[in-house]
């Protein structure tokens, strides 16, 4: 007699329509839906990416770990409780209801909404069940109920679904409006739903783990996330890469290799990706392992001209080796050094410290490295410039990350084009769409991914660069002068209608950048005492914020907002170029 194990772990692949017959629990002890817009048109490019150009490969879309049991009381139906995987999982429910509703094809619209819900047939004794049960809040589960679960609810309630992107106070569900707002505009803009949809359900697939047990449960979604035992993507390719170094040579090599890792920590896989981005010139699509096998050492793509598989762009052994161990000379230069004599003072950085502490991605890191590598000193500060301005024209222009990317990668190219810098300066390379950025500077801030950059890049602008030398910023906080939530009888609501607040509260003329926590009985006292209690001790290393304390000392009205406004703008639009 054959006995089952009590406490069984699995682990499988597993592909979306296959993940979606199953029932799901976000259990009450998870974090909200956290994705922003950048992630949920990030995962449908590269799905459609992948779809267009291998249509008859798998797309990995990384793992989940989940509980399995039955549910409570007369329920005897499986139940599985989510603890890792529920951004993905989210996002692809979300991306069913929107596909459902948008859709005219009868059958897929009952696909859509097969994998989002299950109606009650009571002669079959079919109960009604949802396909991801949210129990966070049960505000989350009245939004899905409302707006998710029964066909044409995305439509039906448009307007009101814009209006939680943009107003509702639950973390979950101004995700999840904004997600569905952002997958709904993304098919709309002519992406091939009839090659999407189907290589989304049969090709897409991820990698389950789950166990009976809560403790394991848990100790597996460790394991996956945290230090655990898994070998990095560093380790491996170091094994493959001594492979192919002379047996005389490997310990050198091998040395030379962990004394790279010692120096970058948990940082050198991160390190690996950008040496790979500099040598492929492309958006990485699979793994990282993947991407150094299948587009560097053996590239699988062929040469359009010739019908040939292209040559390899690196070799294994010595040559990766070296080319590491250049490229760490160069980030070490750049990054841990001060690199006064580059302009004869901190401006150079300054801006690195800038761009590292409050840029959303990495992705301008290899064209920097890149630069460096073919001019070395020269120029490099103008460069970092460029760079810095076409980065955050594109982010607060909100371009997609793959737009973003593909951006990056397209300096990569100049760069190994021009013969001289300011050739490559004189490129196109570098433009932006100014209108959408100065829109957004000037519109709503506060709130914005990118208000922290912006304000911070006042500060570098106003700062003394050629003597003042930036170290690296413990915290930043955004502060409103005009307080949010004024009390009712103070001075702030005489000066300000609610109109006017509603206005120009979250605008950047009454936005500063403090240095420590905030403190919010401080923050809504009148102006002159605030001025005097709450900003003295916070703005002491930030150039705007002390410029506006020494400049409006006994009030802050319409007036002193709004040509502080102006004043930021202006400073924003030279720097630009606008």
């Amino acid at each position: 007699m054959a006995i089952t194990p009590r406490n069984e772990i699995k682990t499988d692949k597993i592909y979306i329509k296959d993940i979606f017959e199953q029932w799901y629990r976000i259990p009450e002890y998870q974090r909200p839906y956290v994705w922003s817009k950048d992630e949920v048109i990030d995962l449908l490019d590269d799905i459609s990416y992948a779809a267009a150009n291998t249509p008859s490969n798998d797309y990995f879309l990384g793992s989940f770990v989940y509980q399995h049991k039955k549910a409570g009381g007369d329920q005897t139906f499986i139940e599985n409780d989510l603890l890792d995987g529920q951004q993905r999982i989210t996002t692809i429910f979300l991306l069913f209801a929107v596909i459902r509703d948008i859709e005219t094809n009868k059958k897929r619209k009952e696909n859509c909404q097969k994998y989002i819900f299950q109606e009650e047939d009571k002669d079959t004794y079919t109960p009604e069940r949802i396909r991801l049960l949210y129990k966070i809040r049960p505000e989350v589960e009245k939004f899905i109920d409302e707006y998710v679960k029964t066909e044409n609810s995305i439509i039906d309630n448009w307007d009101e679904i814009k209006r939680k992107a943009n107003d509702e106070k639950d973390v979950s569900i101004k995700n999840m409006a904004n997600a569905i707002i952002s997958i709904r505009t993304y098919f709309d803009d002519n992406k091939n739903i009839d090659t999407f949809f189907p290589y989304l359900l049969q090709y897409v697939l991820m990698i389950y783990v789950y166990s009976e047990q809560l403790e394991d449960a848990f100790r597996l979604f460790t394991i996956l996330n945290d230090r655990g035992v898994k070998l990095r993507n560093s380790d491996i390719l170091k094994a493959q890469n001594l492979q192919y170094v002379p047996e005389a040579e490997r310990i050198k090599y091998g040395i030379k290799w962990e004394e790279l890792e010692s120096e970058l920590g948990e940082d050198f896989d991160r390190f690996l990706s950008f040496i790979r981005t500099i040598v492929v010139k492309e958006k990485a699509r699979l793994n990282l392992l993947q991407e150094f096998e299948d587009k560097i050492y053996n590239p699988k793509e062929k040469d359009k001209s010739t019908g040939q598989l292209k040559p390899a762009l690196l070799k294994m052994g010595k040559e990766t080796f070296d080319l590491l161990d250049k490229y760490y000379k160069h980030y070490d230069q750049l990054f841990e050094n001060d690199n006064h004599s580059f302009t004869n003072g901190f401006e150079f950085n300054n801006m690195l410290i800038c761009m590292k502490t409050t840029l959303p991605s990495t992705d301008w890191i290899p064209p920097l490295l890149s630069y460096y590598n073919k001019f070395n000193s020269t120029k490099i500060f103008d460069f970092l410039l460029l760079l810095d301005k076409k980065f955050t024209g594109d982010w607060v222009g909100q371009l997609t990350p793959t737009e973003r990317i593909e951006n990056m990668n397209a300096i990569l190219k100049g760069i190994e084009a021009e013969k001289t810098p300011d050739d490559l300066f004189k490129t196109n390379l570098f433009n932006f769409n100014k209108t959408d950025f100065l829109k957004n500077v000037e519109g709503k801030v506060y709130g914005r991914q990118f208000a922290k950059n912006i304000l911070l890049k006042l500060d570098f602008l106003l700062n003394d660069n050629k003597t003042t030398k930036w170290s690296a910023f413990s915290q930043l906080t955004v502060e409103h002068i005009l307080p949010q939530t004024p009390e009712d009888n103070s001075q702030w609501k005489r000066d300000f209608t609610e109109m006017e607040r509603a206005e120009l509260t979250n605008k950047i003329g009454n936005l500063i950048l403090l240095g420590r926590g905030k403190n919010a009985s401080q923050g809504r006292l009148e102006y002159p005492l605030k001025h005097q209690r709450y900003f003295a001790n916070n703005i002491n290393t930030f150039p705007n914020s002390l410029r506006v304390f020494n400049k409006y000392q006994t009030q802050w009205t319409k007036t002193e907002l709004n040509e502080n406004g102006t004043s930021v703008i202006n400073t924003l639009k030279k720097y630009y170029s606008i």
